[in-house]
């Protein structure tokens, strides 16, 4: 094959993740999440190993430090806070525990939280998510 002057040839290998042990989201929407199975309608926490459910508040705005303290017992790397259907802005103090921890704390809509949550445990972090439902 010849190739011009300005011609990039780039080479991707695609490989397939496949986790087969722990919790992982199978579907999502308003309102609910499927998680290995058993739909959930409340708030949750989710890790690999467990899930605890009813946890949290009903909406962002009711949560506090308290509720995220309740994380780090399952020792993250990486907390993902799902904030409903809408990502909230939320105080940035709530952070500062984890930052003084070293844990990766990252807010974002559920439906985002349950897509990365599913890369992450792909990847084999200790990861946490902490989904509110709406």
């Amino acid at each position: 094959m010849r190739l011009g002057p300005f011609s990039l040839l780039i080479a991707m290998k695609f490989a397939e993740i496949e986790q087969t042990e722990g919790h992982l989201v199978e579907a999502h929407g308003p309102g609910w999440v499927r998680i290995s199975g058993q739909r959930y309608t409340q708030g949750l926490i989710l890790t690999p190993a467990e899930i605890v459910s009813p946890w949290g508040p009903a909406c962002a705005s009711e949560l506090d430090l308290e509720h995220l303290l309740d994380l780090t017992r399952f020792a993250p790397e990486v907390i993902l806070i799902g904030t409903g259907q809408t990502t909230a802005l939320l105080d940035p103090l709530l952070q500062a525990p984890f930052i003084q921890q070293r844990i990766g704390v990252e807010w974002m809509t559920t439906a985002a939280a349950c897509r990365t949550y599913n890369i992450l445990v792909a990847e084999g972090r200790r990861v946490v998510a902490a989904l509110i439902i709406d």
